[in-house]
């Protein structure tokens, strides 16, 4: 299975995976999982965090919930912020949970072919060792502001 992903294929996900649930996500702003789930709120993403160690502790306006299973009204992304080998019981769990699901995504360094395989047979697209963030940055713009060369064309001719 090939980890490139077209921009395209990133930017549209991205545009119609509006309700995304963060598994893994910490209370502690300095961790990735913070400050990714913080940056798609302030983007308009419906974030639900998914922690079992912090549920029912208040983040970015939610509560933070115990499992993908008590999420109430469905998701379009589920965003995996847990080591590779712990991936398999979260799809299968985002499977069943969420009939209506988009995409899977798992973040930088998360890798996991088998849970994969189990998404796409579903017919749900899967990203794997990409973070949302920095693919949001990179394709609208955001990074460009900084000097940063993001092989995206934004003017034309």
């Amino acid at each position: 299975m090939s980890l490139h992903y077209s921009d395209d294929f990133l930017k549209d996900v991205l545009k119609r995976c509006r309700r995304v649930a963060v598994v893994g996500v910490s209370l502690n702003p300095v961790r990735p999982s913070y400050y990714v789930a913080r940056y798609l709120a302030l983007k308009g993403y419906t974030v639900i965090p998914v922690n079992p160690m912090h549920a029912g502790a208040p983040l970015f306006g939610q509560k933070v919930i115990g499992s993908l299973s008590e999420i109430e009204g469905g998701v379009d992304m589920v965003d995996v912020f847990r080591r590779s080998e712990h991936v398999g019981p979260i799809i299968e769990e985002a499977l069943e949970a969420f009939q209506a699901l988009k995409c899977v995504w798992m973040q930088i360094g998360v890798v996991n072919e088998e849970a994969a395989a189990l998404a796409e047979a579903r017919g749900v697209d899967v990203i794997m060792d990409r973070c949302p963030k920095i693919e949001y940055q990179r394709l609208f713009g955001e990074l460009r502001m900084g000097g940063f060369n993001t092989g995206v064309i934004s003017s034309k001719l």
